[in-house]
């Protein structure tokens, strides 16, 4: 792909456009002020009105406005035009070659759209979609979401009664999971109650609610504990850390994280991580497919790719290695084994190259290195 021509031409795009805008800006700036002058002129009573129209439009057609911009926007849209052909010409929009042709459960895509719109807290539109394709409703989990979308929302308005409620109501799961959310949540509220004003209130509620919490995290404590001093003037203090605004914004994406592991669903949408991985994996299928033009019926029945799709660390999910020689993924009856000289191959590919010969060594195909199937070690991942 020519990258280069496509950014030259790109900036030739930019700079036609800087120079189209600000010879309209100049131009716009000339007529602005012969109209200025003609008014004051107008307003002095001076001269008749009907001699300053007169040299106003003599003026104007000595600018000639419309000349002067249309020269500028037609070598705009000449190098646009140009631009977009050139994209065209390099960027491939078929992208149904692709893919195979797969029989997919018509059910199962439309479940799966439908979670995603509540997930996203799109429920008007996801129970207009549930009538509209005459599939059952997802009632479990428009609850959940529905639940989860309206704590969010009470605590954009600084609203933490729903938040704590739910983290009350499931304490011991959320302490198993070795999260202090629930915490945080009080210290928000205590610090919501110390900011209006009431000192007294404040320090009742520290009682009531921070003691569960004291034995592991009693340093945290401590620091609210001192703010009780600083009543008034907690923005000149040693704790206002505690007021920064971003407290509120990090405490909902973690309630949201920690919601969504209770009720046994992904924190990121999997549909949106799934089109995003499809994206990123896009130009390498394409460029696949054009080096098999003529091989369509192998493509159709092809178990695995027979190229690595490489995909950014946020889409790899959990430990996996593929062997670099035969590109098979590895698994019980084929496991990873480290050589001797540090490479790492599949079992099956280190029985090929040495030819099914334990005691016959072999070369390394990544270094000069001869091996023996003898010194060859299992990894586990």
């Amino acid at each position: 792909m020519e990258l280069n021509s496509i950014k030259d031409a790109f900036d030739r795009v930019t700079k036609k456009q800087k120079l189209s805008t600000s010879k309209s800006q100049e131009t716009i700036q000339q007529i602005t002020q012969e109209i200025n002058h003609a008014i004051s002129q107008i307003q002095s009573t001076t001269p008749s009105t009907k001699s300053i129209l007169n040299e106003l439009q003599s003026k104007l057609k000595q600018i000639s406005p419309l000349t002067q911009l249309e020269s500028t926007q037609k070598d705009l849209n000449i190098a646009f035009s140009k631009y977009t052909k050139l994209l065209e010409k390099q960027f491939n929009p078929d992208i149904s070659k692709s893919y195979r042709h797969v029989d997919f459960d018509l059910h199962t895509v439309n479940q799966i759209i439908a979670a995603h719109l509540y997930r996203e807290g799109l429920f008007e539109i996801g129970d207009c979609f549930i009538t509209e394709s005459n599939e059952k409703t997802l009632t479990d989990r428009k609850t959940h979401f529905l639940e989860m979308y309206k704590i969010l929302d009470a605590m954009k308005t600084r609203d933490l009664v729903p938040a704590l409620c739910w983290a009350t109501n499931n304490h011991e799961t959320l302490l198993k999971n070795g999260s202090d959310i629930e915490l945080k949540l009080h210290r928000l509220q205590f610090m919501e109650i110390l900011q209006s004003g009431r000192r007294d209130a404040a320090l009742k509620y520290a009682r009531s609610h921070f003691a569960p919490f004291a034995e592991r995290h009693l340093p945290e404590i401590q620091k609210l504990m001192a703010c009780l001093l600083w009543a008034g003037k907690l923005e000149s203090s040693p704790y206002s850390e505690f007021l920064s605004p971003s407290h509120w914004a990090k405490l909902g994406d973690e309630l949201a994280l920690q919601y969504c592991n209770l009720i046994g669903e992904s924190h990121h949408c999997p549909l949106s991580a799934t089109v995003a991985a499809g994206v990123q994996g896009l130009p390498t299928l394409l460029k696949l497919m054009n080096v098999m033009t003529g091989k369509k019926q192998e493509w159709q029945t092809m178990k695995q790719l027979p190229v690595p799709v490489d995909l950014d660390q946020e889409f790899q999910f959990h430990s996996i290695f593929v062997c670099p020689v035969s590109r098979d993924q590895a698994g019980e009856d084929n496991p990873p084994m480290l050589m001797s000289c540090g490479h790492v191959l599949c079992r099956q590919s280190i029985t090929k190259l040495s030819k099914n010969n334990s005691t016959r060594p072999f070369k390394c195909p990544y270094c000069p290195t001869e091996v023996e199937v003898g010194q060859c070690r299992q990894l586990y991942f």
